[in-house]
């Protein structure tokens, strides 16, 4: 296939600046959000067993509401039935909502003792997932504007430059695609090199970036697109709202949790209920939220589709799978939706997405080390202030938030033990490290920033599951989590320090081996390069 030469230096010049501008904020968001395709398994992990009550008999769950709404009336505003055991039975917020998490929550634990009376706990949730979700949403730009997130907006904004970064490249990159799809040319240099891994990745992903290029535009702008709506459709709304009843129910009338499930699961086959959540039960609007699994189909949200009802009446308002109720429009955002989310498919499915998610972050940093190879002085080891603080942004952003995130990891159980107030500390540790991270790559540049962060990841990560170790056989009160997955955790710990130990190596090699007209070159100008020294950074 041929193009002609100047839209091709066209394309390439749109392709090379839409991913250096975006790169550093997608990044973050990819790794991040290659890590919230775990987010359940992450917050069993980080909360201690004596945050989760055992169940009782399903033919209790009425007295057990009962007992809450008479012990604790406020929680008739507001409570969350879960049926999976290894959560909590009942729950509610005494403070904070769970529509806008924060780091001081407090939420009550319920359930039914031997004798079937009430025994209720009150917990602090531990918000390592939710500051691992923040991450992806916000790249952890702080700030809001009205109720949405600052980071948000640019993440949103870096999507759409990231789409046009994925067409251009794929145009310029189309006349040789035959030659050099699977092409990894180790012997032609590391520009050729990082070159074909960048090419290999953006290609065999393509299709996963274009969805998720676009959902995340609809993600941060959806309130935009929503206004637009309302110029057409003018006083008529855009979803349907239930109409308040003459009089207050009374939670004395409400049906029997069995007939509440029976109802869910009887409107889709398949399915099971997994929580309802009960709103305003004293109220003329009562409201009910299901979550529904059901691996083998495609569901709109990360982890379960919803389904709406009045628990009284059992009136269905509204839900994410049926497109006789909302059409076949829903159903086709719900799709793109599951899309992001990897919400189908079942675990399988979330592996996939993870490596596609660390394939992408590796696409963005392998896209910066082409534009700094690219433009690098090879006649001189002196190199522009630009290209080197260039170099130093992109080591000190991507180490240094996956050097935070792991870091966060480490301290959450210690912390938990010596009862601080984790999810503050967690803020104070991720953005701690992510800025050491930046300013030691400014203070001794991007090659030792490199080496040295990079060890500091491989030591966090293999202290994870040192510590998951400890603190389960060794201390009086053991913290062994069997919940769900939670050993996955360990497992990408593992997975991260093999890959960081590796890369240390390389970045070392180059460091010391490598073309002495580049950053990633280390010279000792008084005493040279001696074996002793190499063997020294080796080792680390």
């Amino acid at each position: 296939m041929r193009i002609p030469s100047p839209i091709l230096r066209t394309y390439q010049g749109l392709h090379t600046w839409t991913g250096i501008i975006a790169g550093l904020f997608l990044f973050i968001g990819f790794f991040a959000g290659a890590l919230t395709m775990f987010k359940a398994p992450i917050d069993a992990w980080s909360s201690p067993p004596e945050a989760t009550l055992s169940h009782p008999e399903p033919a209790h769950y009425d007295r057990l509401i009962e007992q809450a709404a008479a012990q604790f009336p406020d929680m008739k505003k507001g409570f969350i039935l879960d049926l999976n055991p290894d959560h909590s039975p009942l729950t509610w917020y005494e403070s904070g909502s769970d529509r806008e998490p924060g780091l001081n929550d407090s939420v009550r634990h319920a359930t039914l003792d031997q004798n079937e009376q009430l025994q209720s706990v009150m917990q602090t949730p531990n918000r390592l997932g939710t500051l691992i979700d923040y991450l992806h949403q916000s790249a952890g730009i702080p700030g809001e504007i009205g109720h949405h997130l600052v980071g948000g907006y640019l993440v949103g904004i870096a999507a759409i430059l990231y789409f046009i970064a994925l067409i251009s490249g794929l145009i310029f990159l189309l006349p040789t695609l035959t030659k050099s799809f699977f092409a990894l040319r180790t012997n032609k240099g590391a520009s050729r090199f990082w070159l074909d891994s960048h090419n290999l990745l953006g290609i065999t992903s393509f299709p996963f970036h274009v969805v998720i290029a676009l959902t995340a535009v609809v993600f941060a702008f959806h309130d935009f697109f929503y206004a637009g709506l309302f110029l057409i459709y003018g006083d008529i709304p855009l979803f349907a709202r239930a109409l308040p009843a003459a009089t207050a129910f009374q939670m004395d009338t409400l049906p029997s949790i069995h007939e509440h499930i029976r109802a869910a699961e009887a409107y889709v086959s398949g399915y099971q209920v997994q929580t309802i959540s009960f709103t305003g039960l004293d109220t003329t609007t009562p409201f009910a939220i299901f979550t529904l699994l059901n691996e083998h189909e495609v569901m709109r949200g990360p982890l379960y589709d919803y389904l709406f009802m009045n628990p009284y009446t059992f009136e269905i308002s509204g839900s994410t799978f049926n497109p006789g109720n909302e059409g076949v429009w829903s159903r086709i955002v719900a799709s793109f939706f599951a899309l992001h989310f990897g919400s189908f498919g079942g675990e399988w499915v979330r592996w996939v997405y993870f490596a596609l998610g660390l394939a992408g972050a590796a696409l963005f940093y392998t896209g910066n080390l082409l534009w700094l190879e690219k433009r690098r002085n090879k006649h001189s080891a002196e190199q522009s202030k630009s290209y080197t603080r260039m170099a130093s942004l992109t080591v000190g952003v991507c180490l240094g938030s996956v050097a935070g995130v792991m870091a966060a990891m480490l301290i959450t159980k210690w912390a938990t033990i010596a009862l601080l107030n984790v999810n503050e500390l967690y803020m104070w540790v991720y953005y701690g490290v992510f800025l050491a991270a930046l300013g030691y790559a400014f203070w001794q540049g991007a090659a030792k920033a490199a080496i040295h962060f990079l060890g500091l990841i491989t030591l966090i990560c293999v202290l994870i599951p040192i510590t998951s170790a400890l603190t389960a056989f060794i201390l009086p009160s053991p913290w062994l989590t069997l919940q769900g997955h939670a050993w996955y955790v360990e497992l990408i710990a593992v997975l991260f320090a093999v890959i960081a130990f590796y890369g240390q190596r390389k970045v070392t090699q180059r460091a010391y081996q490598g073309e002495p007209n580049s950053i990633w070159f280390i010279a000792d100008l008084n005493e040279g390069t001696s074996d002793a020294a190499l063997t020294l950074e080796q080792s680390r």
